[in-house]
């Protein structure tokens, strides 16, 4: 069952208790956001039409009670061969666990109980409900002290057939009234009678009647007295001993006429006067027969004045003359009649002031149901009746407002006491914590308060928190709220604001701290480093890290950089005479000078018209693992092609002369051209993935792309100076040519 849903709403969560008709579930209540209880009957008796009847009759029933101290039914329903019945979930324990754990129970404690039972046992039979299965078991203690009664008219749907099939009912022989367990109509003296038997377990830890079997100790309550239970308990108070013995009478008509005359002497049972009052004393059953054989003494001869005759010769005696005449004999009797009648008349008399004394007057108790509650008092006083106010919360009834009453539209002795439940309005919850948690688990507590998620407002910011962490909340912690009107925010970490990480590479020093700055970064202390650079002039950012260009990054991240400190020392800077000739002489032509070395890949160093040959000077870098190959293009297409490689720089340094000699364009080496080899010839082969002699950044891709200076998005010549746009680039080393 555990995981399954009944009627489309009650969501079974785990099995709390069980007898031996029905098993007890805690549920949820999908539509509503509340638990329930929830009893299933047994399969065993699924198939019994008659008891499946009985069950939904009495359940009903049972549901039309309305009373602070009994277990609310909420719903009946049957789904397949699953019959089952939604009742209201205790949170707490039942009176029989509390027995086990604690027995004896305090007096005050006890009669607490006991009042409660009893009142719930009033409210019932006003309805015509008896329960007919009072038991400790059955009887719910919340954790706010407050007695519930449950089960209401359950057992009467059992057949005597379960007597010997159920632990429920055979359990419950402990508790059964004399005429229970003889089998004959049992009405509200059998409840009185098992409240009794209760009020004795709480009070002397024990239960009056035990037996080796249900049927020895059903014939214990036909036959046997009980043991006092001032005898097992001396601390227990005479006046209390006495209402235990009143309610356990074996003869109905010697308990408890009502639950409320049970409830009366409850209520004043521990009052100083009363505790020590005399044992209650019960008449014998001969004494009980009005109808029992008088003795009534004879009368003798010389009673009433005869004569008195001499029994020799059957005259009178000489003292004959003092008789009394014919006319005293009638005279006495008469008198005699006549106070007889004086006495019978005052004693009539009598008895009418009597009666008319003990005479009970009842009013009708006014319909004061959905009124204020002020309203309902000033009724109840004008039609002579007292009010007893129990305040409970409601979610349907407004605050103040009577939610039920004991005695509606029935007749009460005047002066009697009428039960109002009175409204406190929603439930008050305390707002629980839920700073620290995920917002996901935050909202599944506060569902779990009756709290829609419709009002469970986020509010996302950026902090230095994980992703969907509650943060705030408000209301705050263990603050009052009513789950039904209340809106809560709360704070949520949306995680540290990210933003793309800016391209720093390229930059001088100055402006990579101010772009660092204006995107809520910060420069780390140790931040700056420098390394020599082919790629990078002196001064400018070689790399930044951790965070690359367009990386994710959070506000607040520290970044480090890598500046160059200019060429390595063993790097080699040349000037090298480029001819560029037209493709006819006198004919213009456009061309292009192409430079790949250890500082550009593929750099458009210059774009020309020439009508004859004309001669550029190209400054250039070559490293030992980097040659240096300069393109000259007509129309795209390379017209001649010269490399210039590191021992031309060397033997360049050592005051030879070098004097370039253009490739050949086909793939045939012009005369006297030298022999290069086919990865430094072809300029695509020329760009390399690794850094020459450890330099990070060597040979690899301009962070600007086409050919541009760095960070400028106009060319440089190498090692930083700008190129020139036509006219002869200048040597950034020396300032002039080489």
């Amino acid at each position: 069952m555990i995981g399954k849903q009944l009627g489309g709403r009650y969501e079974i969560l785990e099995r709390v208790g069980g007898g031996g008709m029905a098993i007890v579930y805690k549920s949820l209540d999908i539509l509503l956001h509340r638990h329930v209880a929830v009893k299933v009957l047994r399969q065993q008796y699924v198939h019994d039409e008659e008891f499946i009847q009985r069950f939904r009759r009495e359940a009903q029933a049972a549901a039309s009670l309305s009373h602070s101290n009994v277990v609310s039914i909420y719903d009946v329903g049957q789904e397949e061969d699953i019959h089952y019945i939604v009742m209201e979930y205790i949170e707490g324990t039942t009176l029989n666990d509390l027995i086990k754990e604690k027995a004896p129970l305090p007096v005050e404690e006890a009669v607490h109980f006991a009042s409660q039972i009893c009142d719930a046992l009033d409210h019932a039979h006003h309805n015509q409900i008896i329960h007919r299965d009072i038991k400790p078991h059955n009887i719910l203690i919340g954790r706010n002290g407050r007695a519930k009664v449950t089960d209401f008219g359950i057992a009467r749907a059992i057949t005597s057939s379960t007597i010997t099939q159920t632990g429920s009912v055979v359990g419950s022989v402990h508790y059964f009234s004399p005429e229970h367990a003889k089998g004959t109509a049992t009405g509200e003296q059998s409840d009185l009678y098992s409240l009794g038997i209760v009020m004795y377990q709480m009070l002397t830890g024990r239960l009056p009647f035990l037996g080796e079997s249900p049927i020895s100790v059903a014939l214990k309550h036909l036959q046997e007295e009980v043991e006092e239970p001032r005898k097992v308990n001396p601390m227990i108070p005479q006046s209390v001993e006495n209402i235990i013995l009143k309610a356990m009478r074996k003869n109905p008509s010697e308990r408890y006429r009502s639950a409320k005359q049970m409830l009366n002497d409850l209520d004043s049972c521990l009052l100083p006067h009363r505790r020590n009052e005399a044992k209650i004393d019960f008449l014998d059953d001969d004494e009980l027969d009005e109808e029992k054989t008088l003795i009534i003494p004879a009368i003798r001869p010389d009673q009433y004045g005869a004569p008195v005759i001499d029994d020799e010769d059957d005259e009178p005696m000489a003292h004959a003359d003092n008789l009394p005449t014919k006319q005293k004999r009638w005279t006495k009797p008469v008198a005699w009649i006549v106070v007889l009648l004086l006495i019978l008349g005052v004693m009539w008399y009598m008895v009418g002031v009597v009666k008319a004394k003990f005479v009970v007057h009842e009013v009708d108790v006014p319909m004061v149901q959905y009124k204020p509650v002020a309203e309902a008092e000033q009724l109840l006083a004008a039609a002579g009746l007292r009010a007893k106010i129990e305040r409970q919360p409601s979610k349907d009834v407004p605050k103040d407002v009577v939610i039920s009453q004991g005695h509606p539209n029935m007749k009460m002795t005047i002066n009697g006491e009428e039960t109002l439940v009175v409204s406190s309005g929603v439930e008050k919850k305390q707002m629980p914590p839920v700073v620290g948690t995920k917002f996901a688990e935050a909202k599944a507590a506060l569902a779990a308060l009756g709290i829609p998620e419709d009002r469970i407002i986020p509010d996302y910011d950026f902090v230095d928190e994980p992703k969907d962490t509650v943060i705030s909340q408000e209301p705050a912690l263990n603050e009052e709220i009513d789950p039904s009107t209340v809106t809560v925010k709360l704070g949520v970490s949306n995680g540290r604001e990210t933003l793309k990480m800016p391209d720093l590479v390229g930059l001088t020093e100055a402006a990579a701290r101010s772009r660092i700055a204006m995107n809520d970064l910060k420069l780390a202390p140790d931040g700056i480093t420098t390394e020599t650079s082919y790629k990078q002039p002196k001064g400018k950012v070689i790399k930044q890290f951790p965070y690359q260009y367009n990386d994710e990054v959070a506000r607040g991240e520290s970044i480090k950089l890598i500046i160059s400190s200019g060429l390595p020392p063993e790097a080699g800077e040349m000037t090298v005479p480029v001819t560029v000739k037209p493709a006819e002489d006198g004919k213009e032509t456009a061309a292009k000078i192409i430079l790949s070395d250890a500082a550009y890949d593929s750099y458009d160093y210059k774009t020309l018209k020439v009508t004859k040959p004309t001669t550029v000077d190209v400054k250039l870098v070559v490293s030992p693992n980097k040659s240096a190959v300069i393109q000259i293009k007509q129309a795209n297409v390379v017209a001649d092609m010269i490399t210039v490689t590191y021992d031309d720089y060397t033997a360049h340094k050592d005051g030879k002369p070098f004097n370039p000699v253009p490739a050949s364009v086909g793939g045939t080496p012009a005369p006297n051209a030298p022999a290069t080899p086919q990865s430094e010839t072809d300029p695509a082969s020329t760009q390399t993935s690794g850094a020459p002699n450890g330099n990070p950044d060597a040979g690899a891709a301009n962070q600007t792309g086409g050919g541009s200076a760095p960070g400028t998005g106009a060319p440089a010549a190498p090692n930083g100076s700008p190129a020139p746009s036509n006219g002869q680039p200048e040597n950034p080393s020396t300032g002039g040519t080489n």
